[in-house]
């Protein structure tokens, strides 16, 4: 399960269309169709019945769409909560521990 799979299938769920989906994440609609395709093979269920003209939500679905929805808030939340801190620096490299018996290259620094 990716986040961009479970931001396609909120939207999908919410505008009931891969076309209007599509439009509004700025994807080719064969990418959201994809997206939800692979989701439902990852799940191993159906999110939405397509036996009629316009989508419906499947029961599956309807379990799905709070946590996607908490899911997708939590991590916009988290990139705005580390784009709002200082820049941080790497720590130091530690460096490598020999293994007995075995050479390092000359000018490894080790």
């Amino acid at each position: 399960m990716q986040i961009q799979q479970l931001r396609a299938f909120r939207e999908v769920a919410a505008e009931l269309s891969v076309t209007r989906a599509a439009r509004n994440l700025n994807y080719a609609q064969s990418t959201v169709t994809a997206q939800i395709q692979n989701l439902e093979e990852s799940l191993g269920a159906a999110l939405f019945d397509r036996s009629h003209r316009q989508l419906a939500l499947t029961e599956a679905g309807s379990r799905l769409l709070p946590y996607a929805r908490i899911i997708i808030d939590a991590a916009e939340a988290g990139r705005r909560a580390v784009a709002t801190e200082p820049a941080c620096t790497a720590p130091a490299r530690r460096p490598r521990a020999r293994r007995a018996g075995v050479r390092e290259p000359a000018g490894s620094g080790a």
